[in-house]
C-alpha cells in the first residue's frame, strides 16, 4: 500500500519555499554515477518523483535527456518554468507506479528525496517495465549530517515539537527495505558531502519547505519558530548558520 495516501499533493503549497531553500545535488554525483554505472551524456534517464526540477538539474546539465515524471501539478509547472527552453527535460503527468513511459525507454531511473512515498511492489514492477535490460536505479536523498551539533538540535526540535514529522520521514526507510526493492540487483552506497548557508529567514523557510512543518496559523507554529530561532543564535556566525547534509545514493 501507498505510505501516504495524500502524498501527490502534500506540497502543493509549499512549491514557493521548497525552489529557494531545497538544496541542489552536489555535483560529484555525476562524477560518481560515470565511475560506477557509466553513464554518459546518451543515456535516458527518468527522474521519477521530479518535484521542481532539482533532483533532474545536474542529469540536464550533464547534457542528459531527463523524463520528469511528477504527479503534483504545482511542482509540476515548476518545474518546466525551472527548464523553460532546455529541450533536454520533459515534465510527465504520471506516479512511481504509472509513469506513463514507454516499455524498456530508460537506461537509469533516478527518484530524489521520493522514494518513501511510493508504493513499493507496483513501484517495482513500474520500474522494471521501463528500464533497459542491465539498467540502473538509484535513489538518493539530501540528509541532514547526524553528527553535526546543529542538525541534531534541529531533529530534536522536530521531534518534539512536530507530531506529524514522525509519520513522514524517510528514516522509516530503512537499508534492509531498499536492498529488497532494488533486488536482484547489487546495492553501492555513495555519501557525498553537501551544505547549504542560511541566514534566519532562509533557514526558517527550510523548515517550511517540508510538508510536515506548522504553517503560519497553526497553533505549533509560533512555539515551532521560536525555537529554531534559538537554535539558529546559538550556532549563527556574522549571521549565517551552515546547514550540513550527508547526500546518500543507492545504486542498484
Amino acid at each position: 500500500m501507498p505510505n501516504h495516501p495524500n502524498s501527490t499533493t502534500r506540497f502543493s503549497d509549499r512549491v514557493a519555499d521548497y525552489i529557494r531553500y531545497r538544496p541542489q545535488y552536489p555535483l560529484e554525483m555525476i562524477e560518481q554515477l560515470e565511475q560506477i554505472v557509466g553513464l554518459t551524456p546518451v543515456f535516458t534517464i527518468a527522474d521519477i518523483g521530479s518535484g521542481t526540477g532539482l533532483s533532474a538539474q545536474r542529469f540536464v546539465e550533464a547534457g542528459n535527456l531527463v523524463y520528469g515524471v511528477e504527479p503534483n501539478y504545482e511542482m509540476r509547472e515548476a518545474s518546466r518554468t525551472f527548464f523553460q527552453g532546455n529541450r533536454n527535460f520533459k515534465a510527465i503527468d504520471g506516479t512511481a507506479e504509472q509513469t506513463t513511459l514507454v516499455t524498456k525507454s530508460i537506461d537509469l531511473i533516478f527518484c530524489g528525496q521520493a522514494y518513501h512515498w511510493f508504493d513499493f511492489e507496483q513501484t517495482k514492477l513500474e520500474f522494471d517495465r521501463i528500464l533497459k535490460p542491465n539498467g540502473t536505479i538509484v535513489l538518493a536523498w539530501n540528509e541532514r549530517c547526524t553528527t553535526d551539533p546543529l542538525q541534531q538540535e534541529y531533529e530534536q526540535m522536530m521531534r518534539d515539537l512536530i507530531p506529524e514529522y514522525h509519520k513522514v520521514t524517510q528514516k522509516n526507510i530503512d537499508t534492509a527495505n531498499i536492498t529488497a526493492f532494488l533486488a536482484p540487483r547489487a546495492v553501492e552506497i555513495v555519501s557525498l558531502t553537501n551544505q547549504q548557508i542560511f541566514n534566519l529567514e532562509e533557514l526558517k523557510g527550510r523548515l517550511l519547505s517540508s510538508s510536515y512543518a506548522p504553517k503560519e496559523g497553526d497553533e505549533r507554529y509560533v512555539e515551532v519558530m521560536q525555537a529554531l530561532e534559538q537554535i539558529f543564535e546559538k550556532y549563527q556566525e556574522d549571521g549565517t548558520v551552515v546547514f550540513r547534509y550527508d547526500t546518500k545514493l543507492y545504486i542498484g
